[in-house]
């Protein structure tokens, strides 16, 4: 109902067991505010755990006691508090982000380029449609980023080229899928049911479609979906490995370096805050610019 993404719902549920079996499979009812202190002042001191993840621990137990539940807990004010530390995040330099662009190849690199060269986030390249991509106005538009928000980014001139000849190859892939009785895509909201013919338009596909065709883990459909975010993370990884950087370098630390290297290069921080939109845990000049993991 709150069409929250699947990776939300399986972090929610993972918590809410977690809390469960911490009592012995004591149901969450006959449990409070007392309790969830416990809890999580248990990860805090036992688990020492990051103030995000105690801070993720908190909020997915007060939507199963607000929302589930409907259980209204009082202020949680005996908490054992997660340090939150203050840190720098990696950002690379320009001879070390073409050092890593380099040793990927074919649409691993199209991709952490892109990331580079328009400030996204990782999924929000993964997720892209291919009616959001203006390649005539160099614009790239994003929708439900984090938030729910929609926004517009830049889309770099030397990618023009590249991007328009891997969707020449998506498209064929496309056409190959459809004679063969597949070829729909997933479609967000009631939007599958509103269009009975959208799945299968060629601008509702992903620009960056995985492979092979996979099920559908909610609605159990055979369909083709994008390109896993953990296959971008690992090509990444031995690249940096590759290019022999020290960096702890991430599909992420692309969207830091993006926002440096605008304001190394002059433009001013309201440009480069629209066009990354987002809140950031990362610490960098006081939080001149938003990130967002």
């Amino acid at each position: 109902m709150k069409h929250y993404s699947i990776r939300t719902e399986q972090a929610d549920t993972d918590w809410i067991k977690r809390f469960i079996l911490h009592f012995g499979k004591k149901h969450p009812r006959d449990m409070g505010a007392a309790e969830v202190e416990q809890f999580l002042t248990h990860l805090a001191v036992n688990g020492r755990v990051a103030a995000s993840t105690q801070n993720q621990a908190k909020c997915e137990l007060l939507f199963l006691y607000k929302e589930v539940l409907a259980i209204e807990l009082p202020w949680l004010d005996n908490v054992e508090q997660a340090k939150v530390p203050k840190r720098l995040p990696v950002v690379l330099n320009r001879d070390e982000v073409q050092a890593i662009l380099s040793r990927l190849t074919g649409t691993h690199w199209l991709i952490a380029s892109l990331l580079y060269g328009t400030g996204m986030r990782i999924m929000e390249a993964l997720r892209l449609r291919v009616q959001d991509v203006d390649v005539k106005r160099h614009e790239i538009l994003i929708r439900d980023g984090k938030g729910f928000k929609d926004r517009v980014t830049v889309l770099p001139v030397s990618l023009l080229a590249p991007l328009q000849a891997h969707l020449f190859k998506v498209r064929e892939l496309h056409e190959s899928d459809l004679t063969q009785d597949f070829g729909a895509v997933y479609m967000p909201y009631a939007l599958e049911r509103k269009y009975l013919n959208a799945a299968k338009e060629w601008g509702w596909q992903y620009v960056f479609p995985a492979a092979k065709l996979s099920t559908d883990p909610r609605t159990k459909v055979v369909r083709r979906h994008q390109v896993q975010e953990q296959a971008i993370q690992r090509a990444v990884k031995q690249a940096v490995r590759d290019a022999d950087l020290t960096k702890a370098a991430t599909p992420h630390t692309f969207r830091h370096s993006f926002a440096t290297h605008l304001l190394e290069g002059g433009y001013d921080i309201r440009t480069v805050q629209e066009l990354l939109a987002g809140s950031c845990r990362c610490q960098y000049d006081d939080d001149l610019y938003p990130c967002a993991e």
